[in-house]
């Protein structure tokens, strides 16, 4: 597995966004050029510049980037409301190659052994932009804290103490 040396790099805030993150969300085309949009919950990095996703049961997902390897990857934290769209080529590593348990290692560790991976998805990453949620532009004033807490009710949750 080759590393884009000169493509954009995952800094902090993508990383910490992903950690933040509980799902993301695939789109590929298939053959036909149909869109196919499915979420993904084990999802994670690997080094700076690729993004990896656990095939757990993604059959046309896996089907479709063997067609066409293009795909969009978004996912936002719900509570500070910003997030990230990854676009990149996608190459489907299976478990007979080598490169799996490495390149794969941390969405084998999120998946325990009750959600076996058939594949890793690995997205080389082409381009980045930032989600923004629209309360940054059009309320600028409020903080990280005032939008935590405003998604917090309107989501029913409640913060544990840590």
């Amino acid at each position: 597995m080759s590393k884009n040396s000169n493509g954009p790099r995952l800094n902090e805030a993508v990383k910490t966004d992903i950690k933040n993150s509980v799902l993301c969300w695939l789109a590929t085309v298939d053959q036909m050029g149909t869109p196919n949009v499915t979420p993904k919950e084990i999802f994670s990095y690997y080094g700076d510049d690729t993004l990896v996703i656990a095939d757990i049961a993604s059959t046309n997902s896996v089907r479709n980037l063997r067609a066409h390897p293009t795909a969009c990857v978004s996912f936002i934290d719900i509570f500070r409301e910003r997030g990230f769209k990854i676009v990149g080529t996608a190459s489907i590593l299976s478990p007979e190659q080598p490169e799996f348990g490495v390149v794969g290692a941390e969405l084998l560790s999120m998946a325990g052994p009750n959600f076996p991976v058939r594949h890793v998805i690995s997205i080389q990453i082409e381009s980045i932009s930032r989600i923004w949620a629209p309360s940054y532009k059009l309320l600028p004033e409020q903080t990280d804290e005032d939008r935590m807490q405003n998604a917090f009710r309107t989501y029913g949750v409640t913060p544990m103490a840590r």
